[in-house]
């Protein structure tokens, strides 16, 4: 039953969905509740692989992904995409490590954060529309909770930047056996997909190596710039990782521009 409520609390800290009043609230499952982080994607990717499949049987595959980024982006309250937009601010604007930090924790959205986010989502949404429709709910169910994984391994490996703000409570080290329930949350929705056939096997090996190059070199900026990491930077590499897995995905399907 605890195990429970620590994925009930990672629900409503990632989520704006309705948890059960019987869950209750403890700061301290906070520090827990990192583990379930791939959980709650798994729970975003089912809402969004639904919202596609049912726009998808009256309207074309580009409208169905737009209807399925926006159904994410409600459920989570644009989280991860706010962390980005900050990152992007951040890392754009600051020289220092303080005025990063500063900038970062600015409410406000600057040149950087705008042109970024708005890149980020075209990426995501034309990579997404280009997909046979299952491999696109495949790469969904995949992608949600793989990219938090990736989020997730900031936690277990990197130090937490400051000493305040509201990924505060997750800041704290995450145990090798935590974080393989993370991985294992993960690896569950890909080799269903796989089994399944909506996507071949080379989309998640290429989509899950590059997910894991794109969290080392940015972890490495991270601690280079800033000695750590902020719930901004975990948004970051969340939205980084899931656009690398469409990539990966769209290029395993053999959508290449040119000739090979």
């Amino acid at each position: 039953m605890h195990q429970v409520r620590l994925f009930f609390t990672a629900l409503q800290f990632f989520t704006r969905l309705p948890i059960p009043r019987w869950v209750g609230f403890d700061p301290s499952w906070l520090n827990q509740a990192s583990r379930y982080f791939p959980l709650v994607g798994v729970v975003v990717a089912l809402i969004t692989g639904a919202a596609y499949a049912l726009a998808a049987w009256f309207l074309p595959p580009p409208v169905a992904v737009v209807i399925s980024t926006a159904a994410g982006i409600y459920a989570t309250g644009a989280f991860h995409e706010d962390g980005f937009a900050d990152m992007c601010d951040g890392f754009g604007g600051g020289m220092t490590q303080e005025r990063v930090l500063e900038i970062m924790k600015d409410s406000r959205i600057g040149a950087y954060g705008a042109i970024g986010t708005l890149c980020m989502l075209a990426l995501k949404l034309v990579t997404l529309s280009m997909l046979p429709p299952l491999a696109a709910i495949g790469a969904l169910l995949v992608a949600h909770p793989l990219s938090r994984l990736m989020a997730t391994s900031l936690i277990w490996r990197l130090d937490y930047a400051r000493a305040e703000g509201k990924a505060k409570p997750l800041a704290q080290k995450m145990s090798s056996a935590e974080f393989l329930i993370a991985a294992i949350s993960a690896a569950l929705p890909a080799l269903a997909v796989v089994a399944l056939r909506w996507l071949p096997p080379a989309a998640p090996i290429a989509g899950v190596t590059a997910a894991i190059i794109a969290t080392i070199w940015l972890a490495r900026k991270f601690v280079r710039r800033i000695g750590g990491y902020t719930g901004d930077c975990l948004g970051a590499v969340q939205q980084v990782t899931e656009i690398m897995f469409y990539l990966c995905a769209l290029a395993a399907m053999q959508h290449g521009a040119l000739p090979v």
